[in-house]
């Protein structure tokens, strides 16, 4: 399996993208939103690589965004985890014509089948190991 991570452009963040192990977008302030793409891949995937990484860059210009989750089986599972601070970011995101236009894309040609779940985030903490033998051991993140 392999993941990456997206981080947005706003709120403060350095873009950043690693293949895996990465780190998961950290523990945000709730509520927010969370949007999880889970997918089945075709085996046409003819455009599907330039059409990923447009969509990536566009998210990242929507006011709200908060970063992005993925992870992907060898076998072609993929979940894509979206993070927003409102509802009106993900209201923005979902009505931009060329994120539209890859979701028609997606149905006709690069997915066997696909689900979308949406959800108030209310609780949210993270946990990072310091990798400093000097620091902290670890660090326990609370939001």
């Amino acid at each position: 399996m392999y993941a990456r991570r997206r981080v947005p452009r706003h709120g403060g963040a350095t873009s950043h993208q690693s293949e895996a192990p990465g780190a998961p977008v950290r523990a945000y302030e709730p509520p927010y939103y969370v949007s999880v793409f889970t997918t089945v891949r075709t085996e046409n995937q003819s455009g599907y690589s330039d059409t990923a990484a447009l969509m990536e860059d566009l998210v990242k210009d929507v006011p709200g965004f908060l970063g992005m989750d993925h992870a992907q089986t060898p076998g072609g599972l993929g979940i894509t985890v979206g993070y927003f601070r409102d509802a009106d970011a993900l209201t923005e995101w979902r009505s931009n014509a060329e994120h539209r236009a890859a979701q028609g894309r997606g149905r006709a040609e690069w997915y066997q089948s696909y689900t979308l779940h949406v959800a108030k985030v209310e609780r949210s903490h993270g946990f990072t190991r310091a990798e400093d033998a000097g620091a902290r051991e670890q660090t326990d993140q609370q939001a």
